[in-house]
């Protein structure tokens, strides 16, 4: 018996129809994606004035960690600036630190903040808390630098879409932990929260050929958790494993009703609530994964892009960073 599953945006479902869908993700098909082009970074900064700057910090266990740095040239401002964390989104598995670069491009151009990318390293040839320690090392390096960079150390926002999310809240809870460095806030866009994949969106996007669906997220944890049992995953990893999320910065989650993390998504913003906390949250109505990134021309694409600028604009004027 097929699932009942939310409707598709009418307008997602017209562009998706031309778009090829996977049915499956396996080690072949992984590195035949890996071979694609990256993000075309020199395009997306023709128009801009920006800085960048290519700089490597090292990783817990020596290896490098290769860091963008952009920073906006144009800006008379005589106060320290916002930064952005950003960690990319490819299901553990692929992408580097080009991948919807597009996203926080957009908030240096309206906000003159200094935009960071990681280049984590990937499952399965990383594995464990490999890659949300490779992302807390950059954050360090951040904090570090943050003079250097002109940015307000007490102002660094954690971002990420789909893995990247996940990412980015598994490094505000390591943050939390360890007492340092401060984060701001963090915007958790799509974010791949919780390995067990139980919920009911995760059975309502399963089989069918998708952009995410469940089998494909399936493929992402077992790559990156490798030989571990679910008693010895920390929440680093899988953050809505956390038993506490009190203490966490002011967080913005997004995700789409049609899409596999609808449910842990909406879960980890109810617990953040539960804690004390202060969170963001928007379900975008036939939206699939990653929608907005895929196809930024769509109306709810348009519509949800905008929607985290202003959230973050209206938390940096509350802040004094803006």
């Amino acid at each position: 018996m097929t699932t009942a599953r939310p409707a598709l945006d009418p307008e997602l479902r017209e562009l998706l129809a031309d778009m090829p869908l996977m049915p499956l993700l396996s080690p072949e098909v992984l590195a035949q994606l890996r071979q694609y082009p990256s993000t075309p970074i020199d395009f997306l900064l023709a128009h801009r004035q920006v800085e960048r700057r290519e700089i490597t910090v090292p990783a817990k266990d020596g290896a490098a960690i290769p860091l963008s740095v952009y920073s906006p040239t144009h800006t008379d401002r005589i106060t320290p600036a916002p930064c952005v964390y950003w960690m990319h989104g490819g299901g553990m598995v692929m992408g580097d630190r080009f991948s919807q670069i597009d996203i926080p491009l957009e908030w240096l151009d309206a906000f003159d903040a200094v935009v960071v990318s990681v280049d984590y390293r990937l499952a399965p040839e990383a594995t464990g808390t490999a890659l949300v320690d490779d992302c807390y090392q950059g954050l360090l390096w951040i904090a570090e630098h943050a003079a250097e960079l002109g940015i307000d150390p007490a102002r660094i926002v954690l971002a990420g879409a789909s893995a990247g999310g996940g990412l980015a809240a598994g490094v505000a809870l390591l943050a939390r932990d360890l007492g340092t460095p401060a984060i701001d806030a963090q915007m958790l866009i799509c974010p791949m929260l919780d390995h067990r994949n139980t919920t009911t969106s995760s059975r309502q996007y399963a089989g069918e050929p998708g952009v995410w669906n469940r089998q494909m997220n399936e493929f992402g944890w077992r790559a990156v958790l490798g030989d571990l049992t679910d008693g010895e995953v920390p929440a680093y990893i899988s953050p809505a494993l956390a038993d506490d999320l009190s203490g966490l910065p002011t967080t913005y989650i997004d995700t789409g009703s049609a899409e596999v993390f609808r449910d842990e998504d909406t879960d980890y913003a109810t617990r953040i609530w539960a804690a004390g906390g202060q969170a963001e949250l928007h379900v975008w109505a036939g939206g699939f994964h990653g929608f907005d990134a895929l196809y930024p021309q769509a109306n709810i694409s348009t519509t949800a892009r905008r929607t985290r600028t202003d959230w973050l604009a209206r938390h940096l004027r509350s802040s004094g960073a803006a």
